[in-house]
């Protein structure tokens, strides 16, 4: 007598395993990609910012005979110079790479500057935000760390 044997339809245990591989693989390969893209961008949008409100801060201090509004405390816009920001940058918002906004007037050793404050203390992400800014050397030119958890466009050396 033949028994005839009927396979059952469905992917049989090893075929799940491979596929499961598969895409672990591809995803192993795929996310740092992402990541990688994603720091750009919020890079990106965070030079941005700093240009928006370094030209607003220029801008202010070209009408105001070259002053600048007084020190405020970190996510707070200095009255004076609200008017003058870009109305899609959001001073009490969180940064595109982390931390606070914040002016600084007569602190840190410079006379004027647009800060951000508890940024992720990643100096190398720092530099090379600095070369695409700036000069690529966070000690020197106009975008500084200014020691404290700082970063900084100085304004008015």
């Amino acid at each position: 007598m033949r028994v005839l044997m009927r396979r059952e339809s469905g992917f049989t245990l090893v075929e799940i395993m491979i596929v499961v591989a598969v895409i672990a693989l591809l995803a192993a390969i795929a996310v740092p990609s992402f990541v990688r893209a994603r720091k750009r961008a919020q890079n990106a949008k965070f030079i941005n910012a700093l240009r928006i409100g370094s030209d607003a801060a220029d801008l202010y201090a070209i009408e105001n005979h070259g002053k600048y509004p007084p020190d405020v405390n970190r996510g707070v816009v200095p009255p004076e110079l609200a008017t003058y920001l870009d109305p899609t940058f959001d001073w009490t918002a969180v940064t595109p790479i982390g931390g606070r906004w914040d002016w600084e007037f007569g602190v840190h050793s410079v006379t004027a500057a647009i800060s951000v404050v508890d940024a992720p203390n990643d100096a190398e992400r720092m530099t090379e935000i600095d070369r695409q800014y700036d000069d690529g050397d966070l000690a020197t030119g106009r975008f500084r760390e200014l020691g404290d958890g700082r970063y900084a466009v100085i304004v008015q050396p």
